[in-house]
């Protein structure tokens, strides 16, 4: 059986792609370039990265370049997100436009079976032949919550060899296969801004967006002023400009003003959030659900009554308060470790 691997340079898909040569299939390494110049996802230093572990592997290695596409389903996006007041999750929509449908159309053309990636989740086929998305087990380094897009076309054909494993035994085996990037750092930053000063990266493409205004507090009042909205997401206390004398954060960002507000760190937790772009992985019959739902990829979440408005709308309203649901940002449902779908957080309420 043939497989496409989706090899980043990290360590990650390295060792997905050897487990998956090590189990018997004919492994095929493909780096997505997403810049003019050639170079890959993670700039030069992951193409290299992913070329030598293909060497390492001793699987044939592909190099397709998607600026074009890239530049218009995500980084475009990602600018417009940041010009509405957003802050965008362009991991989640790269996932979505780019990552999944491009490795099919690949794998199609060296006739695979299967694709793969190194992320930490589990596909779980049931009797009927229906698939299912679940929690990887290593809760510390799960990324179902990245995942929610996926649809049973794609599922049918994903591998991801790591939704069973623990971050310990990946990089231990990374050591034993002597790959290149055993010992290679966990990345924090966008894959498309290396030095992660997305600041810089809107103001070289859109000065405009960096217009000072207003900086008022919940009551109405002006505390100051702000060189532009973009500089902000919900929940931020550091690198407000202003000196206040006690701890605030940004608790809303208004575009139509121009306008930042911020409040004290009880009025960033939120039980109301509505969300568009619904997608379901699980099909859906009641018009109300109870769930567990994440607003970001790094917290708890709780327990929550999902309400359908539409087919692509729905309001979430939680148990217990959530620290800074953020418009543009994605918020997941579960049913205990069950991926059942998610949405964009367009706005949220205390």
């Amino acid at each position: 059986m043939r497989v496409t691997v989706g090899l980043s340079g990290g360590v990650d898909s390295a060792v997905a792609a050897g487990l998956l040569k090590e189990q018997g299939y004919e492994v095929i390494g493909v780096h997505f370039s997403f810049s003019k110049q050639g170079s890959g996802c993670c700039g030069n230093a992951g193409y290299e990265r992913a070329k030598r572990v293909a060497a390492n592997l001793k699987i044939p290695f592909y190099v397709v370049n998607l600026h074009l596409e890239f530049e218009k389903m995500v980084i475009d996006n990602f600018c417009a997100e940041y010009a509405r007041g957003r802050t965008p999750n362009p991991c989640i929509r790269c996932n979505q436009f780019i990552k999944f449908d491009f490795l099919r159309e690949r794998a199609k053309v060296v006739e695979a079976n299967f694709i793969a990636t190194g992320h930490y989740a589990r596909i779980v086929r049931d009797a009927t032949g229906r698939f299912h998305l679940y929690r990887g087990i290593d809760p510390r380094k799960d990324q179902s919550y990245f995942l929610y897009t996926l649809n049973q076309e794609q599922l049918a054909t994903l591998l991801l060899p790591l939704g069973d494993l623990r971050k310990v035994y990946v990089r231990q085996k990374a050591r034993d296969w002597g790959l290149p990037n055993a010992e290679q750092t966990e990345s924090q930053e966008v894959c498309f801004i290396p030095d992660n000063d997305y600041v810089q990266f809107l103001r070289s493409r859109h000065p405009e967006l960096f217009r000072p205004g207003p900086v008022y507090d919940t009551a109405g009042r002006r505390l100051g002023t702000h060189s532009g909205i973009v500089n902000f997401t919900i929940g931020q206390r550091k690198g407000l400009g202003l000196a206040l004398g006690e701890r605030r954060y940004v608790v809303k960002i208004v575009p139509e003003e121009n306008a930042i507000y911020l409040g004290r760190e009880n009025e960033v937790y939120h039980t109301r959030v509505w969300a568009e772009a619904v997608h379901l992985i699980e099909p859906v019959s009641e018009q109300r659900l109870r769930v567990w739902a994440k607003v970001r990829y790094q917290s708890d979440g709780g327990q929550a009554l999902v309400e359908f408005l539409s087919k692509e709308r729905v309001f979430v309203q939680f148990e217990t308060p959530q620290w800074a649901p953020t418009p543009g940002q994605a918020i997941v449902f579960y049913d205990g470790d069950c991926v059942l779908g998610g949405g964009i957080i367009e706005r949220s309420e205390t």
